[in-house]
């Protein structure tokens, strides 16, 4: 036994050196396990990351929507979005659609509408002016006044004037800003207040056949430009489902009570630039 424990003494002394780079390289593998079990495993959780990202894409990219013209289904990623709508085309979003709303347009219900009479279709297109406060357009942004104001939510203390009018229950079926933009209250199939006491060649109650269009602005300031390209736009999409509209203003029907459109609107231009037959503006083009 003495013998033996001698021999690993000796053994072992004779070997201590190669021993030691043994462990050192025993000690450096598993070392170098370890870090590549370590990058490994981060590798895998970046690439499950990177998976649940491309699966949430491709879902996402793959999720179908209805345009809200044609009623046909497509992938949301290829639908054009206006608000919280979605169409399968610029000439669906372009149009007025099967319930009598403008895709391009902003919508902000009103609550001041009602049915039209039973059968009766619109022929007239009424065209208004307003500004509130009066003048208030001028060098500031005052349209949400307008929207607030067809909607019933106007606040009767952010001006005087609106203390005035904050009883009144008024609509329009459409509103023009004075940068271009559309707005529509009332579904064109249904009749807005925008007309009041009227007359239209012997017809009385001209909202229960007529759109109302009011464009942003009084009698003391020109239209701007973008205004008659909006409206002729918007003239065209109308006509495109009502084919016998005639065009007047509001003073057109209301006589002595109301003025606008008013002197500023050009309606030789509005003709021109919608290329309306003169017999459709039974009014004439003189500025009135």
């Amino acid at each position: 036994m003495l013998a033996v424990d001698l021999f690993w003494k000796s053994f072992f002394r004779e070997h201590d050196i190669l021993i030691k780079w043994l462990l050192l390289l025993a000690g450096a593998s598993l070392f170098y396990l370890w870090l590549k079990g370590k990058k490994q495993t981060k590798l895998n959780v970046d690439q499950a990351a990177k998976a649940k990202a491309e699966r949430a894409r491709i879902s996402e990219s793959e999720a179908v929507v209805q345009c809200h013209c044609c009623l046909v289904h497509l992938p949301k990623s290829g639908a054009i979005v206006q608000e919280e709508r979605f169409y399968c085309s610029k000439e669906h979003l372009d149009c007025l659609d099967a319930r009598g709303w403008l895709g391009s347009a902003a919508w902000r219900i009103s609550p001041n509408q009602d049915a039209r009479p039973e059968g009766l279709a619109p022929d007239l297109v009424v065209i208004h002016h307003i500004s509130l406060p009066p003048g208030g357009f001028v060098g500031r942004n005052c349209t949400q006044f307008i929207v607030d104001f067809f909607q019933n939510k106007l606040d009767p203390a952010m001006h005087p004037y609106f203390e005035e009018i904050a009883d009144q229950k008024v609509s329009s079926h459409f509103l023009i800003s004075r940068r271009g933009e559309v707005f529509q209250f009332v579904s064109i199939q249904n009749k807005a207040w925008h007309a009041g006491l009227s007359s239209f060649l012997g017809r009385e109650k001209c909202n229960d056949f007529s759109i109302g269009i009011e464009l942003e602005g009084d009698s003391e300031c020109p239209f701007e430009e973008i205004q008659y390209t909006t409206l002729a736009k918007l003239s065209s999409q109308l006509q495109a489902m009502y084919l016998n509209l005639q065009f007047v203003g509001h003073s057109d029907i209301a006589p002595g009570r109301k003025t606008d459109p008013g002197v500023q609107f050009d309606w030789k231009k509005f003709q021109v630039k919608n290329n309306i037959p003169v017999e459709k503006l039974p009014f004439g083009l003189d500025p009135r």
